[in-house]
């Protein structure tokens, strides 16, 4: 497998594969404007990724998405309301891959050392990425409410199940948020120790109330990996009807 694919759009950072086939994977049964807010998004992440949210412009994401400058602005009234509608997309998307890998997965404190080592990952695999990642939540918070509630149900496991101790969650969640967005950053700038993501996840677990031992044995396991992503129904029966086709075609000749 690939360690990413290239976006076709000039000099581009790569996404790991495993990622980017969600970000650009086909949504077959959108409505047309639905379809066209989706390639604008999409085209946002590509100017994003090369240009960095400040120097981008509604003017090149048009370009990039063939589009024209106007049709951008009948989805997206200000550059910020695209900022909103990638960071959507993005956080849904590693939200989501990490949560497949998370499958079978019953402790609270792995699954919060998989999710910080994940975005970590993210930041080693592909920093530019990375960096535009947080670029862009600066600009639109609801990427981190987008990724709150998979953070928060991990807590709250770990909580119950007595391996976490904390003395409130706006608290811990302000410690992970904050941990992990800053351990993004330096890793994207280079220079960081192999094992950094499974150290920060060591010390995160510690300030969630795990004794040190545990807590690096915690973070020590290995990943699982990504599985294969499942076609949604949709995905699915259009492929068959396109299958299909020639074969209906044929008959309706053959009649």
């Amino acid at each position: 497998m690939n360690d990413g694919v290239n976006f076709g759009a000039g000099s581009i950072s790569l996404l790991p594969e495993v990622l980017a086939e969600s970000v650009w994977a086909p949504r077959p049964g959108l409505l047309k404007r639905q379809r066209t807010r989706l390639q604008l998004v999409q085209a946002a992440i590509r100017v994003f990724s090369m240009r960095g949210y400040g120097d981008a412009t509604m003017q090149e994401i048009a370009t990039t998405a063939s589009m024209t400058t106007g049709t951008v602005y009948n989805h997206f009234k200000t550059k910020e309301e695209v900022a909103r509608a990638v960071a959507l997309l993005l956080a849904h998307t590693l939200c989501r891959r990490i949560t497949d890998s998370q499958q079978g997965v019953a402790e609270g404190s792995q699954r919060m050392a998989i999710g910080i080592q994940r975005y970590i990952w993210l930041a080693e695999q592909s920093p530019e990425w990375a960096r535009m990642m947080l670029e862009v939540s600066a600009a639109a918070p609801e990427m981190l409410l987008e990724i709150r509630d998979y953070v928060l149900a991990d807590l709250r496991l770990g909580v119950k199940q007595k391996a976490f101790r904390v003395p409130g969650e706006t608290a811990a969640m302000d410690l992970i948020n904050g941990t992990v967005q800053q351990a993004m950053r330096t890793v994207s700038l280079g220079g960081v120790p192999a094992l950094h993501g499974r150290e920060v996840a060591s010390c995160v677990l510690r300030g969630l109330g795990m004794e040190w031992a545990e807590a690096k044995r915690v973070a020590q396991r290995a990943l699982p990996p990504f599985p294969p992503m499942i076609p949604s129904t949709d995905a699915v029966t259009a492929a068959r009807a396109k299958a299909a086709a020639p074969a209906k075609k044929a008959k309706r000749a053959a009649a």
